[in-house]
């Protein structure tokens, strides 16, 4: 045991001093090293177990808006880790959107889409909250006619109806609800009063 011991302690140093080292030999040789004193374990860190609800303000959702470049990490990083993120690409009117996808429990909780950098999310998460207003809040809350603020959705969006959120450039709902009026028309009011959010949308 007295021979084995210093060994493992040489061992032990060894290796210290290989996962402190900036400069390896082998980087020249094209490798890639994965050294854990460098990794980013700040999704880890418990200041993050208790970081604040995410929001969905004039300026983004949580830390990400138009600014935030359309990248893993630095959209995980913008969702406070919330969420597994998976990326897609589709086509639209002709052209091809990129889109990331935020899943928890397995279903999609938002989607956010742009070229180079954030255009638009769409929040589906009943969590995340527009001021006082979720996932499930009635129209008749927020509105007393659609008339001014309100214009029928489009593309998936078709069988909603998209209102501007009061007082907001960037930020507007989408309600959907019972009816089975003629298509391309908007319901009347009482029917709307019904009608809840679906999604949060947010545009740069």
């Amino acid at each position: 045991m007295k021979t084995v011991r210093p060994a493992l302690i040489a061992a032990a140093l060894l290796l210290t001093g290989c996962a402190s080292s900036t400069t390896a030999p082998q980087a020249s040789s094209g490798a890639t090293w994965w050294n854990p004193l460098t990794y980013s374990w700040s999704s880890l860190s418990p200041l993050n177990w208790f970081g604040a609800d995410l929001e969905v303000s004039e300026q983004g959702v949580g830390e990400v808006n138009g600014a935030t470049p359309m990248d893993l990490d630095a959209l995980s990083d913008g969702l406070q880790g919330e969420y597994r993120l998976r990326k897609g690409m589709r086509g639209e009117n002709g052209e091809v959107v990129n889109f990331f996808q935020a899943m928890k429990d397995g279903q999609v909780k938002m989607e956010i889409t742009g070229d180079a950098t954030v255009s638009r999310i769409d929040v589906m998460d009943g969590d995340v909250k527009s001021g006082d207003s979720k996932i499930g809040t009635s129209f008749s809350e927020l509105y007393q006619k659609a008339y001014g603020a309100c214009r029928k959705g489009t593309g998936s969006d078709r069988n909603g109806l998209e209102c501007k959120a009061p007082g907001s450039q960037h930020i507007s709902y989408l309600f959907s609800g019972e009816w089975h009026g003629p298509d391309g028309l908007i319901p009347p009011d009482d029917t709307l009063k019904s009608w809840t959010i679906s999604k949060i949308i947010w545009r740069r």
